[in-house]
Order: structure tokens, then C-alpha cells, then sequence
């Protein structure tokens, strides 16, 4: 036997005729899976500043004059 003899044969074995498509699915449905629950996360954290606003204006109310305007974010 020749190696192209050998290389062909073992071609041929390890040859087979599925849908390609259909084996990488499940790839597919984790992907989805991960991205539906980093969006879920995401959105939990939608709205939190005005879940708390007595919070926020109180704290505006007792640091108000802690604040230097000095334009330009400097």
C-alpha cells in the first residue's frame, strides 16, 4: 500500500453525509440561551436611580454645597 492508497482510505471512512447544519444547533440554543439571560440581568437593573429618589434628593439636599462648578467636568 502507498500512503495516497492509506490517506484515501481513511478518507473515506471518516466520511459520512449529515446535515451539518443540524449538528451545530445546539450551539446555536446556548448562544441564545447566554444572551436572553445577560438581557434579563440588564434589564433588571433598568430604572434603579428612581427607585430610591428620596434617597438622591436628600443626599442633593445635604451635599449641595459640596459642589464646584467650574465648567467643562474640571
Amino acid at each position: 500500500m502507498t500512503i495516497a492508497t492509506i490517506v484515501a482510505l481513511a478518507a473515506e471512512e471518516t466520511e459520512h453525509h449529515g446535515n451539518v447544519a443540524l449538528e451545530t444547533v445546539g450551539y446555536g440554543i446556548v448562544a441564545v440561551a447566554v444572551f436572553a439571560a445577560l438581557a434579563i440581568v440588564t434589564l433588571s437593573y433598568r430604572n434603579v436611580a428612581n427607585r430610591h429618589s428620596q434617597k438622591a434628593e436628600a443626599y442633593t439636599r445635604a451635599h449641595a454645597n459640596d459642589v464646584q462648578h467650574m465648567g467643562h467636568g474640571h
